[in-house]
Order: structure tokens, then C-alpha cells, then sequence
């Protein structure tokens, strides 16, 4: 995609870290902007930054779990601007804690924003994309989805967010492949980003009120709270600059985009296992002391 300027944008989690970031450059390139966002106020903040920059702007909040949300923001959005050129999957929320101890809440709500909001967003705007294309040989377009090195990872005590970033990943993929069998003027990447400072361990304040916790807290997924707020809060790469790499990619046709090469170590080390029909690796090996520590507070009685 070479072209931006005078197309729209379709931006989920739209309030706040990637999604704002990815606004704001949209703007500067002069894209019309779709924000959306479940979050009132910081919806608000936002749209109206957005717009300050000189851009037509839509407001929309929305939760992308819900399929008729999405199909309304969908409507609104091709009733305004027509269809999209860069739509950006981007809402998410985190959780942890083991596997076995999440309840039926805990799936529903994390599994419907992180998996099916991505898959509403696919469902609704590929549509509105393909028939654009085949309509002017000048359209562009693309879909972004965020997943996260937990799509290509499965590090311990992270069990529904490792599951839904995994089915993230196979969507995209299984969507590139797709779209080259209908269209050279359509095209999908993956975003997979580390630990980055973006506010997704803040993620219960937005949990909706029919998806409250059906039961109380456990100790491991407290502990799973501490330790991302720990390691996002701690990042150095930040979601301005993931937002431009996300630019960047939709300029080269680059599918996979990563913050942090180097996490790729323990892609290729799940791979091996993979290939070598190995249990799986120790993911502490690199710093035993975390793995010890995660143990420890684990086992230990209260």
C-alpha cells in the first residue's frame, strides 16, 4: 500500500496505545479516521486530538466482541467514507493466570475481544475492501491485526491470552493466503509485539459488566497482574514507534511485524521442539532466576 492520503482508516482500541499512535500517523498522512474504542472518556480525548489535526473523524464506541457493534461501525463507516483502506484489528485486553483456574467469564470475555473482535473486523470490512477493488484498479487496501509474541510463544501462567494471541497469528496467516487467491490489491499483516508500555495489564477496568468474574481472583492470576504490569510497564520500545513500524510494513507488503527481534530466539527454539519432537523447552533458560521466582510464589502457602 503506497497510497494514503484521502483513504480511511478503521482503528480498534483506537483511545489509547497502538491505536492512538496509529491514528495520529494516519492523520499526519492525511487518511479520514474511524476511531473506535470502548472506553468513553479516552474515546473522546482522542477523536477530538484526531480531529484538531485537520482530518474528517468517526467516533464509534464500540465493543468489538460484539458481532452487531462492529457490523453498525461498519455500516457507518462505508455510509460516510466508502470502504476503508487500512482497517487495524487492534483492541485487546490481557489476562493471566493457570490455565485451569480461569473461569467461564474469564474465556468469554477475553476469548470475545481478542479473538472474535479480530474476527468481527475481518468479517465485516474484507467485503467492503474486495468489492472496492474490483471496482477501481487504483483502490489499495490492508488489514492489520494485532497478536503478540504470545501468538508465537506460550510462556507459562498466561494460558487464555497465549491461546486467543496463537489464534490471532493462524487467522492472519490463513487471511494472507486467502486474499492471494482473490486479489493483488488487498493485503494482511500480524502485529506481534513484546512487552511495550501501552496500558493493556490495566485491561479489567474496561471488562463489561456482564462479563464481570464470576468468581474471586486467584493467587496466579495475581501474580500474572504483577508481573505484566512489571514487564510493560518496563519496555523501552514504545507504541509510537510500533505504530510507525506498522506504516512501514503496509508500505513494503511486510507481513510479519515484531518489536523485538531478538524474542525470534524462542521462536526458533519452540520450532526445534516442534521439528525434533521434543517436549517443550524451558522458556526461563535464559533467566532461571524468573522461572525460580514464578515457582516459589506459586507453591507457597498463604
Amino acid at each position: 500500500m503506497k497510497n494514503f492520503k484521502g483513504g480511511t482508516a478503521v482503528i480498534t482500541g483506537a483511545g489509547s496505545g497502538f491505536g492512538l499512535e496509529a491514528s495520529r500517523i494516519a492523520a499526519r498522512m492525511g487518511m479520514n479516521v474511524v476511531m473506535a474504542d470502548v472506553q468513553q472518556d479516552a474515546l473522546d480525548i482522542a477523536s477530538a486530538e484526531i480531529k484538531g489535526l485537520g482530518v474528517q473523524v468517526l467516533p464509534f464506541k464500540l465493543d468489538v466482541a460484539k458481532a452487531d457493534q462492529v457490523e453498525a461501525m461498519g455500516a457507518a463507516t462505508f455510509e460516510r467514507f466508502g470502504a476503508p483502506n487500512f482497517v487495524f484489528n487492534n483492541a485487546g485486553v490481557g489476562g493471566g493466570g493457570l490455565i485451569w483456574e480461569q473461569s467461564l467469564k474469564d474465556w468469554e470475555w477475553i476469548v470475545g475481544v481478542n479473538l472474535m473482535g479480530v474476527a468481527h473486523g475481518v468479517r465485516v470490512f474484507t467485503p467492503m475492501m474486495l468489492e472496492a477493488a474490483n471496482k477501481s484498479p487504483a483502490y489499495e487496501g490492508h488489514i492489520v491485526n494485532t497478536a503478540s509474541m504470545a501468538g508465537m510463544l506460550n510462556a507459562p501462567n498466561m494460558g487464555i491470552y497465549n491461546v486467543t494471541k496463537h489464534a490471532v497469528v493462524s487467522m492472519s496467516e490463513t487471511l494472507y493466503q486467502d486474499l492471494r487467491l482473490v486479489t493483488d490489491q488487498v493485503h494482511a499483516s500480524v502485529l506481534c509485539p513484546y512487552f511495550i508500555p501501552t496500558g493493556i495489564h490495566n485491561s479489567q477496568r474496561n471488562r463489561p459488566a456482564d462479563m464481570a468474574a464470576d468468581t474471586q481472583r486467584t493467587k496466579s492470576q495475581l501474580i500474572a497482574q504483577a508481573m505484566s504490569a512489571k514487564a510493560v510497564s518496563s519496555g523501552k520500545v514504545t507504541a509510537a514507534h510500533m505504530a510507525q513500524k506498522v506504516f512501514d510494513a503496509m508500505a513494503e507488503n511486510q507481513f510479519y511485524i515484531f518489536s523485538h527481534p531478538h524474542a525470534l530466539a524462542g521462536v526458533q527454539t519452540r520450532m526445534d521442539d516442534v521439528m525434533n519432537v521434543r517436549n517443550p523447552s524451558d522458556p526461563f533458560a535464559a533467566r532461571p532466576e524468573l522461572g525460580e521466582q514464578l515457582r516459589t510464589a506459586l507453591r507457597a502457602t498463604d
